[in-house]
């Protein structure tokens, strides 16, 4: 069974704006992808759908072999928390510790202290910051920050990682750092779907890539 799938799914936004028009495909488990297209073209309506932050207008889209229509508003933070995502400006909280920014979605979810804690500096190790928990954000650098939001997102060791322009703010090492710490994640057997305008990035990568424009999906291709 695929991790993730969309059935001839559209997303119509009040005052007539489609998004999204008839996009189906699926992703399997463990697998790596690129959304890419220009500004507008849908991506990030597509993942929003994924988190439930949006509903469609038409068409299902299913997660882990749930069908996300049936959820209840009840259900949905349990939903997400089998999802981890990375934002381009990181929405880290610049008062607290790099650990406390980590453990945010444990603490959320009810998870021991002691638990709480092995797990950050689990995910902190795996993207190469372990020592840094009593630092704030504000003393690291892009790339850091950035390594922290990757870490917060995958601590509740996540089925899916979803991640919206994660380079954006990066210069070309930094971003190639940045996208080979999703590919070890995808080794380890996480779904991993990347929504991004670097061309040159994904063309390096050698990854599955699905191209929207005008809320279709116009090719599906690996680079």
């Amino acid at each position: 069974m695929s991790m993730v799938r969309f059935d001839q799914v559209a997303k119509r936004y009040p005052g007539g704006k489609e998004a999204l028009a008839g996009v189906s495909f699926e992703l399997e488990r463990g697998e790596m992808a690129f959304l890419t297209g220009h500004s507008g073209a849908g991506k990030s309506t597509l993942l929003k759908l994924m988190m439930l932050m949006e509903r469609p207008s038409r068409g299902q889209v299913f997660v882990d072999g749930q069908n996300l229509s049936r959820l209840s508003p009840g259900q949905i933070p349990y939903h997400r928390r089998k999802m981890g995502v990375v934002f381009q400006n990181h929405q880290l909280l610049f008062d607290r510790t790099v650990f406390d920014n980590v453990a945010l979605p444990l603490l959320i979810a009810g998870y021991s202290p002691i638990d709480c804690a092995r797990r950050v500096r689990a995910a902190l190790d795996s993207v190469g910051l372990l020592g840094l928990e009593a630092r704030k954000p504000i003393e690291l650098s892009g790339g850091e920050q950035q390594r922290v939001g990757i870490a917060r997102a995958v601590v509740n060791k996540p089925a899916v990682l979803l991640a919206d322009e994660p380079t954006g703010n990066l210069d070309p090492d930094l971003s190639a750092e940045i996208m080979n710490l999703f590919a070890r994640f995808q080794q380890v057997g996480v779904t991993v779907l990347i929504a991004t305008h670097d061309i040159s990035l994904i063309e390096r990568m050698n990854k599955r890539r699905l191209i929207l424009e005008q809320g279709m999906i116009l090719e599906d291709r690996y680079v």
